[in-house]
């Protein structure tokens, strides 16, 4: 049974050039709870998709003052994790859970 807070650490998976180029690295990006661990996104990723994952890169995009008709506004701040999984591991991110 996959444990519900798995759910609740990886957000959604990140669709962009880059993201599909490293894909090809056997690569995945996801956006993730910003107080998730390197070991609770391994744990998550491997129980959601049953894969093996060989390692976990974690990164925080902060977020950027930008302007709306005329308005200042902030974007939150955004914690990502590339998963690397093992050979012959796959996910594809286009067909969701």
């Amino acid at each position: 049974m996959t444990n519900l807070k798995h759910y609740d650490v990886i957000v959604a998976p990140v669709i962009t050039e880059k993201s599909t180029m490293a894909s090809e690295q056997n690569q995945v990006v996801f956006r993730v709870a910003p107080d998730a661990t390197k070991p609770e996104i391994k744990a998550a990723v491997e129980q959601l998709f049953s894969v093996k994952v060989k390692a976990v890169n974690t990164l925080v995009r902060k977020g950027k003052t930008k302007r709306f008709r005329g308005i200042k506004g902030k974007q939150s701040d955004m914690k990502k994790a590339v998963v690397t999984l093992e050979e012959g591991q796959s996910i594809d991110v286009t067909t969701g859970l």
